[in-house]
């Protein structure tokens, strides 16, 4: 029996091993197919990022305008830099000024890189450069567009592949399409017809659904792209990827876990040469009911199914059905409005805002804006949102802030020179771009003295990446058909719905003041009376050692 004990001793050791051997295959198996699985991803995203467009031709309404001049041809100019534009291209400038081709090309020359390392590239994108003067107001010049544009697209090979770009003034976002449409080029079946259009999506609400309708008429849905160039930064795209693809994140994205959620955009400067178009706009128009509302969107929305353009756009859509409306006998409660006033900052003396040239000198239009505001589902019930802009700040800063409540327990609070916040998690749209994020740490010592500290990350430091400038981004993604960053007619209209109350309540109430503001501060005192619990965020225009120096 000694034998068949050690028999089987020694057999119960080789199933022992065999076992782990078969697990040890399967593990292995599992993770190849892991590998192969993340690989194949990896792959699929490349494919997807370096996808080539087709062969198009982009023609730019109002190519003598300065949006044209400063932003578009850059863009495009980088674009062939990085080779993403397609193998056969033309942009066509159209505008009212008499130009021909050459003199075209001379103007934009002006506003590329002056450096003698980029001379040939330089001559490459020229010569991808065509003009067409026309008279765009009226019908009866578009048959010269579409027999320049299909000549031109049969000289160089292109099919009738056309985005139609309108760098224009707001009246004729109505009038462009019903000239295109007259001769024919929004018919896709020869090839796509796209159209950009720029903001003012309207003045409010009324005129909002108007437009929607105008274009519509002439367009689908599917060929029209609404841009906001906010949407093609960097940063605003990291917001999706911050939270959808990490696991500590998206868990306590939700009332349970946040406090209240802070957006700021401040500038700096005042209204410069453009009084007389703000006096007409003002904070409201310029920036919320578009800029800072998409970011809402993004910030609030709940996942997509899918990264692809009507998934998010979707819940993005979703998140403005959802806001609480404020109604016109709330407004002076929830929103506060200023106007900055003379003041001097670093010894010279600025002026205030009704002493800007084209001003009404007695105008009650806002250049700073915030507001408090709840977005009523299962997320974010009970959770405040504030957003806050203006001009003649301290900084020009654009960041959304998460407040993290505090620890129910405050272990630590009771000490006098201890300095216990919130956690806080910062995404920096613009400048000195990146992440931060606030958590406490233990100061070396005896006892439990906490300190915030901040762990952050900043998009300078890949310095070896090219980062993209929004409308390069844009412009992209319009050529290969991805309207993900592109606002869509009925988000446009639901944040109308939203801000129209407010436009109606200082409208027929002017009791509801517009408090002044020192040029060069952070607004009317006031304002910190609408956060709960706290103030709001001052930010530096450094992001990191924000507690050691603050520049501005």
């Amino acid at each position: 029996m000694p034998k068949g004990s050690g028999f089987l001793k020694n057999g119960r050791k080789v199933l022992k091993s065999f076992t782990l051997l078969i697990l040890w295959n399967k593990n292995q198996r599992e993770d190849n197919k892991n590998i192969n699985l993340a690989s194949a991803i990896i792959v699929s995203f490349k494919k997807k990022k370096m996808k080539q467009a087709e062969n198009q031709i982009l023609v730019i309404f109002g190519a003598s305008g300065d949006l044209t001049k400063r932003k578009l041809i850059p863009a495009m100019f980088d674009l062939q830099v990085q080779a993403m534009l397609p193998e056969k291209f033309a942009i066509l400038g159209v505008s009212r000024t008499d130009l021909n081709d050459q003199a075209f090309r001379e103007r934009m020359l002006e506003f590329l890189p002056k450096d003698k390392k980029n001379e040939k590239a330089i001559s490459a994108f020229q010569e991808k450069l065509y003009y067409q003067t026309l008279d765009t107001s009226g019908n009866y010049e578009y048959p010269i567009l579409r027999d320049r544009l299909l000549t031109l697209a049969k000289e160089m090979g292109i099919p009738e592949n056309f985005i139609f770009y309108l760098s224009t003034p707001p009246q004729l976002y109505e009038l462009i399409p019903q000239g295109l449409a007259s001769v024919n080029l929004n018919d896709a079946s020869g090839g796509f017809k796209r159209l950009i259009v720029e903001k003012p999506f309207g003045i409010d609400l009324e005129s909002a659904r108007a437009l929607n309708k105008n274009l519509l008429n002439y367009f689908s849905e599917e060929q029209i792209y609404r841009i906001d160039h906010y949407l093609g930064k960097e940063t605003v795209q990291n917001m999706l990827v911050t939270r959808f693809s990490n696991g500590i994140f998206e868990p306590i994205w939700n009332h349970n876990f946040i406090h209240h959620i802070e957006i700021t955009s401040a500038e700096s400067l005042g209204v410069e040469e453009r009084g007389g178009y703000y006096d007409h706009s003002g904070a409201m128009r310029d920036m919320v009911q578009n800029h800072l509302m998409q970011l809402v969107g993004l910030v609030a929305m709940e996942p997509p199914v899918i990264i692809e353009a009507n998934a998010i756009r979707n819940e993005v859509l979703k998140v403005f059905q959802s806001i609480l409306p404020i109604r016109e006998e709330q407004v002076a409660a929830c929103v506060i409005r200023g106007q900055y006033t003379q003041s001097h900052i670093k010894g010279q003396l600025v002026k205030g805002y009704r002493e800007e040239k084209g001003v009404d000198p007695e105008s009650r239009t806002e250049t700073y804006l915030a507001l408090k505001f709840y977005i009523d589902n299962w997320r974010w019930g009970g959770v405040p949102f504030y957003i806050r802009t203006g001009k003649k700040l301290p900084a020009r800063v654009t960041e959304v802030v998460i407040h993290f409540k505090n620890t129910p327990h405050h272990l630590f609070g009771g000490q006098a020179d201890s300095v216990v916040a919130n956690n806080q998690l910062v995404i920096r749209i613009q400048p000195d771009e990146g992440i931060l994020l606030k958590f406490g740490m233990k100061v070396p010592g005896a006892g439990f003295r906490v300190q915030t500290v901040n762990m952050d990350f900043h998009y300078d430091q890949l310095a070896d990446v090219h980062l993209p400038s929004a409308y390069e981004r844009l412009l992209l993604d319009c050529m290969q058909g991805d309207a993900t960053l592109y606002a869509r007619g009925d988000a446009v209209e639901k944040a109308w719905e939203f801000v129209q109350p407010i436009l109606n309540a200082w409208k027929n109430n002017p009791d509801i003041p517009v408090y002044g503001y020192p040029a060069g501060t952070w607004g009317p005192d006031v304002t910190d009376q609408l956060v709960d619990d706290g103030q709001w965020r001052y930010p530096c225009k450094n992001l990191s050692n924000d507690g050691e120096y603050c520049e501005l």
